[in-house]
């Protein structure tokens, strides 16, 4: 997967940049270069917050897909991995974890040798801070993030913010300790290090400075579905995604974005029973959700490298196709693989899909049982004469027909578990 290979691109650099380092005598000198240190260790930070910002994700997503369709299929097939960036974060989280790591061994023993500009204090702090990052690493791991997802995320959250504060604690008596004649916002002016701690904390800040709650309309069609009216005036892209939550601090749930009905403003999505939060959501559903202002490019947006494309979608996943289906800008064939469409969906947007994809290949399981989607989507990529296939499932149905048919030597494409 491009997620893993960029994982290890970004650990291999920073393996690269510490052995230049040791050969060049960057981290070491009379006492342990502890700023040089540091810097790279929160530089890493700054590049994992990166590709958290909507901003980077939608530039990033539109710059892969700008090229022509008459461009080599092998180029346009590897630009539309765009999706994958989520390992670059990964990779600088992991690296700059381990540089802090390292951080904490040079603080320890400069302290021991007595280096008068390390007190007990920036041992604890730079302790802490590590201790911080390595829970939110462990809690992170696949397995612990999909049995145990709302602390997973509330850990990432909390947790990346604790060790923000620690690490400002930590910079600020690092830097009277290095300069005791100056005013602290004059000795922090003076610490490379405080220049990237601003950073972090302004990509930090930034997404929730966008939050907005805005009210919303919930038809449920069937006691599987919930179709959602957001009643925010806002222009919105084919193709995006935006997060929403009862709460603003926790429980984000990403859902593709569907166009308003005829003559009403706003958006919709789609949302299924998968899980608690989308069970409590359709039993239970808010008059209110928060979200974030700015929505993220979709996975499906990569349809715009290609002249033609298969969607596959199973359940709601037909909410993030649903958007590109409507606008009819690319010649597209479509498999549903859903429960009964009209009873599960409702007569209104069971219609809107079949008029805007009137050849479309609707599998029913209430009346045929579960099929084999990978079989249907190398059916349909060969009698329609697409270039590539998009499928829009649960994991272990995206993976099997992304990997099944790349296997062919078909470009496919699909949400990955951090896309």
């Amino acid at each position: 997967m491009h997620y893993n290979r960029l994982i290890a691109s970004v650990l291999a650099v920073n393996a690269a940049v510490a052995w230049y380092g040791v050969r060049a005598g960057w981290w070491s000198g009379p006492t342990t270069r502890l700023e040089a240190i540091g810097a790279v260790a929160q530089a890493n930070l700054v590049l994992a917050v990166l590709p958290r910002q909507q901003y980077v994700v939608n530039l990033v997503g539109w710059a892969a897909t700008r090229p022509s369709a008459r461009w080599p299929l092998r180029l346009r097939w590897a630009l539309g991995k765009y999706y994958h960036l989520g390992g670059f974060h990964v990779g600088a989280a992991l690296a700059g974890t381990l540089w802090y790591a390292a951080f904490v061994a040079a603080v320890v023993a400069d302290w021991a040798r007595g280096a008068p500009d390390v007190t007990t204090a920036n041992v604890v702090l730079t302790g802490a801070v590590v201790a911080v990052l390595l829970a939110v690493v462990v809690l992170a791991l696949p397995r612990l993030r999909a049995r145990h997802h709302d602390l997973f995320e509330a850990s990432h959250r909390f947790g990346a913010w604790l060790a923000l504060v620690l690490t400002w604690a930590n910079t600020i008596v690092f830097a009277r300790a290095r300069h005791p004649g100056s005013a602290t916002l004059a000795a922090l002016a003076d610490t490379p290090m405080a220049w990237l701690l601003a950073l972090t904390t302004v990509l930090a800040a930034w997404p929730w400075l966008l939050l907005r709650k805005v009210p919303i309309t919930v038809e449920r069609p069937s006691a599987h579905v919930a179709i959602v009216e957001v009643h925010h005036d806002v222009r919105t892209r084919v193709g995006t995604t935006r997060p929403i939550s009862r709460h603003p601090l926790f429980g984000w749930h990403h859902f593709g974005i569907v166009p308003p009905r005829p003559g009403r403003r706003g958006y919709r999505m789609v949302i299924s029973r998968a899980g608690d939060w989308t069970a409590a959501f359709i039993d239970d559903p808010p008059e209110h959700v928060w979200v974030r202002r700015l929505p993220a490019v979709g996975v499906a947006n990569v349809r715009r490298l290609f002249r033609k494309v298969v969607f596959v979608a199973t359940g709601s996943g037909i909410g993030p196709a649903l958007g590109h289906l409507l606008a009819g800008e690319l010649p597209t064939k479509l498999v549903w693989v859903t429960r009964d469409p009209v009873r599960t969906y409702g007569d209104a947007l069971a219609g809107e899909v079949l008029a805007a994809q009137p050849d479309a290949l609707i599998w029913s399981s209430d009346e045929h049982g579960k099929p084999d989607v990978l079989a249907l989507a190398y059916q349909a990529y060969v009698e329609s004469g697409a270039e590539a296939v998009i499928c829009v499932s649960n994991r272990t149905v995206t993976w099997q027909v992304v990997h099944g048919l790349e296997q062919r030597g078909i470009p496919a494409f699909g949400p990955i578990w951090d896309s």
